[in-house]
């Protein structure tokens, strides 16, 4: 890849998180907003991890995919949260190369895990709804185990490949990145080098992550609602629907707030900066929530700890 101005290049060692661009006085009340969002994300998510491994009846494929998800939205909202905070009451706003490429890497693994993983829930309803006899046939321990294991080695596959191709170009223009995390196309946008090849890549790579899990979801949706539409009891369709509802919601707001991020133009960063924060905080944060509340099992689960609980007080 050719630089297009070798003279201004120099090695660079740190990069400047610009942030949101409001007025100072704002940095306290988006403090603290960020504060609030990401506690409720630390309190939902450990908490669903808790009634998932301490209930045996929640000892299902579903729920096992459910507790990963948790896991997933843990950690990747954690690996922005709290910088980003610090850097509503830092001067400089820096970050290191090392701590930028870490950063960018943990980020994309576990947000393309997510869709990986969110396809193979959608399988797992589909096989619960349309062959319900063979279910725990189906879906064994050794294939939920293999399906998530799976989606981690995609994630890791293309956070490798994206995050070596974005750090290897020349940085010659600018430290400051025009977000609060460190992303593909903000540090692109800072870059002088040729972004023809980068540009085919993340293409390729975006074409490899969201056709085939959209595709398993639409398909595992259309034999779930063909399925449920032949079911004769109104009874029998909102058990089958609720089932399926929560996934639905989670799919919506996470591949929405992608959808919108990515075909933003370029020439409006503060709206991708809006769009980020609902995938990067937000959507986890509902997740639980939207779990907890749609989910009788889950609440019944939540009210014997509480009964734990109070008994032991």
């Amino acid at each position: 890849m050719g630089d297009r101005d070798t003279s201004n290049y120099s090695e660079v060692t740190d990069f400047i998180l610009i942030g949101f661009r409001v007025r100072l006085e704002l940095h306290i009340l988006l403090f603290l907003l960020f504060l609030l969002v990401y506690t409720m994300v630390l309190l939902g998510n450990i908490g669903m991890m808790a009634i998932i491994v301490t209930d045996p009846q929640l000892n299902t494929p579903m729920y096992f995919f459910l507790g990963n998800l948790s896991f997933i939205d843990l950690f990747y909202s954690s690996v922005i949260a709290p910088k980003a905070m610090i850097n509503f009451w830092s001067e400089s706003k820096s970050i290191s190369f090392a701590g930028c490429l870490t950063q960018h890497f943990l980020f994309a693994l576990f947000i393309v895990t997510e869709g990986f993983l969110l396809a193979a829930m959608a399988y797992d309803r589909f096989i619960a709804i349309c062959n319900p006899l063979l279910y725990s046939v189906l879906m064994s321990t050794r294939l939920c185990t293999q399906l998530v294991g799976a989606s981690y080695f995609c994630g890791c596959i293309t956070s490798v490949l994206q995050t070596s191709m974005t750090f290897t170009l020349s940085y010659c223009a600018s430290r400051a990145i025009d977000h609060f995390y460190c992303d593909t196309r903000p540090l692109e946008r800072i870059s002088c080098s040729d972004l023809f090849i980068n540009k085919m890549v993340s293409f390729t790579l975006s074409c490899i992550i969201i056709l085939p899990t959209v595709v398993v979801i639409v398909i595992s949706y259309m034999y779930i609602v063909s399925a449920v539409l032949k079911i004769h009891s109104t009874e029998g369709r909102k058990k089958a629907f609720s089932t399926c509802s929560s996934h639905l919601g989670v799919v919506s707001v996470l591949y929405g707030a992608v959808f919108f991020m990515y075909l933003t133009p370029n020439r409006f960063p503060e709206l991708s900066k809006v769009a980020s924060l609902c995938y990067t905080l937000v959507t986890p944060m509902l997740n639980p929530l939207i779990y907890s509340l749609r989910n009788k099992d889950v609440k019944e689960a939540f009210k014997k700890i509480l009964e734990k609980k109070n008994t032991i007080l």
